[in-house]
């Protein structure tokens, strides 16, 4: 009978709820990474609750979370939390408090001494963050030989899990080096990966590369959004997506890694309809819900989209065993890559799910388990080349085993044929270099002035802007002149167009002798007007090349039915360095306003922008 009685106390005393709360944790001398999960309490929130309330609470209120960390699924809940820790070093400590899970929503923290909390969670901008990492990471001041409480409530729709660790901030450093070198390690194997597929595909055009590419990519995308990598290095203001982001991609790993075994085990309509219309169904799903996650809330889509991942990689994996039954040598490498992909996500749903503890293990499983398949499904896709590259090269020697016996045959001939074609690759290669010719000289005359020989005006748009751009790179002076002859229009209309044209060769010609450098330019802008561009010549020699042309028009006779005529030129000139490389515009008009000028003060001068030499901006000197 007592045996009875005592055994009745013991199953009463594991049934009824502990009332016992977490002892405070100690930080000594020689501590630098304590895990707070045996010294949290948690209460589950009725109703908003103030932080005053909250404290006001009764320790009976409080239950203790146990040695694992605080795992509590999907859930609508709001829970408190809060632990003690005693300095027992003697001297005041900095230390770093760490939450372990970056998708939590809302975060409330009170420090000790704190006006007002600390809010954290990925619904915030990233770098609100007091520190800037992808966990949540919060400075802690405990002073000598005193026990603080720190009070946290948290708010979410992704899975309640609230991992707390107290860092030495050296030793949280060391820590976070070596975890930001294995993810390095993660990402660097699946970007190799990428890229390596991604050319093999544009090498030989197998659509199966295309999906895997599709689905390695997927997969790191979706681990970095669950890991917080994504919204601390891809979009740290994006708060919405960075919880859409875990849906859209998850589903995305269904589709691609869907279509990829399809036509990388030949899971055809052919050999397994019932399979393949089963997994053309599932991606279609998984599609619909990846369109969904872009509108629908998080909270609504992440179980469906948990059980659409675990029904998406069920079904691979039994798609892989069924093709390794049916003897494909492709499905021994596809098989075990997918037991280690499914394992890995199936200990990750499980920890989302409370049924595994929260560490190391369980939070890396997908990342090892995706490095691990990612690898052997490269090996197969290599396998499979090889076999293909095999069976090409024996059918390739088989043929030319017979193209052998017939090229004994034809050897006669086939010397003939040789000869022939030498002959006719001459003549083609006679009638390209004659092609290359016409070709140099249709470029030339699509790029000259017909009448005055000079470059025309859409190769004088194409050349300034070329020297505009060289001369902001290299900060230099680039000088434009202007030119327009001095009463054309009367005197064309005296004299005929025909004398008109030849007044404008000569012109041409007087600008042609003096424009001697390779990069200098001379053309006709447009009627009687010409322009003259001098690369990196500043405002002084600019102007002497302006009137030794202006003289040699000036005093060149031109005889027009036994009239002997002078003209004259009117030149304006403006030498820049430009600001910017877009300044052709603000340049031209520059010179041209010089060139009115000229006009106004009586025509047949040179006259050169106030502000030469000057940066041109954005609009042309006055």
């Amino acid at each position: 009978m007592p045996r009875l009685s005592l055994l009745l106390i013991l199953a009463l005393s594991l049934l009824l709820p502990s009332s016992v709360l977490a002892e405070p944790a100690t930080w000594d001398k020689h501590s630098k990474r304590l895990e707070l999960a045996p010294h949290v309490d948690y209460w589950l929130e009725n109703g908003r609750t103030s932080f005053s309330e909250v404290t006001q609470l009764p320790d009976e209120s409080w239950t203790a979370g146990g040695d694992e960390s605080a795992n509590f699924g999907y859930s609508d809940d709001v829970y408190w939390f809060r632990f003690r820790v005693t300095n027992v070093t003697g001297v005041e400590a900095v230390n770093f408090m760490e939450i372990g899970y970056p998708v939590l929503d809302h975060i409330e923290v009170y420090l000790p001494d704190a006006q007002e909390p600390l809010l954290l969670g990925d619904k915030r901008p990233f770098y609100d963050r007091p520190i800037h990492h992808r966990h949540f990471v919060v400075p802690l001041l405990l002073p000598a030989n005193e026990t603080v409480t720190v009070y946290l409530r948290v708010d979410t729709t992704s899975s309640m899990q609230v991992p707390l660790t107290l860092w030495e901030r050296d030793a949280f450093y060391a820590a976070d080096q070596g975890r930001s070198m294995l993810e390095g390690i993660y990402y660097g194997i699946v970007l190799v990966m990428i890229l390596y597929n991604l050319f093999v595909f544009m090498a030989v055009g197998e659509r199966s590369f295309l999906y895997y590419v599709g689905y390695i990519t997927t997969m790191p995308l979706f681990l970095a959004s669950l890991h917080g990598v994504g919204f601390q290095y891809l979009w740290p203001e994006g708060t919405w997506w960075n919880d859409q982001s875990i849906i859209v991609f998850l589903n995305l790993v269904i589709v691609f890694g869907g279509a990829f075994s399809i036509r990388f085990i030949s899971v055809t309509r052919e050999n397994h309809p019932l399979l393949n219309r089963w997994t053309m169904a599932m991606i279609m799903a998984a599609g619909l819900m990846a369109g969904a996650g872009l509108f629908i809330p998080y909270k609504h889509m992440i179980l469906p989209t948990i059980l659409i991942a675990a029904v998406g990689c069920s079904t691979m994996l039994v798609l892989s065993v069924m093709r390794w039954i049916k003897k494909d040598p492709a499905a021994r490498y596809y098989t075990v890559a997918w037991v280690f992909m499914l394992s890995g996500g199936i200990v990750l749903a499980l920890n989302k799910f409370t049924f595994l503890p929260r560490n190391l293990l369980t939070e890396n499983a997908t990342q090892v388990g995706s490095a691990l398949g990612v690898i052997l499904l490269s090996l197969a896709l290599a396998d499979r080349l090889n076999r293909e590259k095999k069976r090409s090269f024996a059918a390739q020697q088989r043929l030319l085993r017979e193209e052998r016996k017939a090229r004994l045959a034809q050897e006669k001939s086939l010397r003939v044929q040789q000869e022939a074609n030498a002959m006719l690759e001459e003549r083609v290669q006679e009638r390209t270099r004659d092609l290359e010719t016409l070709n140099e000289q249709l470029l030339e005359l699509n790029a000259t002035d017909p009448l005055t020989g000079l470059k025309n005006r859409g190769h004088f748009d194409k050349a300034f802007q070329s020297s505009v751009v060289h001369a902001y790179r290299f900060e230099e002076v680039v000088s434009l002149l202007v030119l327009d002859i001095d009463h054309f229009k009367k005197f064309n209309d005296t004299y005929g167009h025909l004398v008109g044209d030849d007044c404008l060769k000569m012109v041409a010609q007087c600008i042609k002798r003096h424009v001697t450098r390779p990069q200098d330019l001379a053309a006709r802008y447009g009627g009687e007007e010409f322009v003259v561009l001098l690369p990196d010549t500043p405002g002084d020699g600019a102007e002497r090349v302006a009137e030794r042309i202006r003289k040699e028009i000036e005093k060149t006779a031109f005889r027009v039915s036994g009239e002997i005529l002078h003209l004259t030129v009117s030149i304006g000139v403006c030498s820049v360095s430009p600001s910017r490389a877009d300044a052709t515009k603000e340049i031209f008009s520059c010179a041209d306003e010089a060139l009115y000028e000229a006009k106004g003060q009586g025509r047949n001068r040179v006259v050169a922008n106030r502000h030469q030499g000057q940066t041109i901006t954005a609009t042309s000197p006055a």
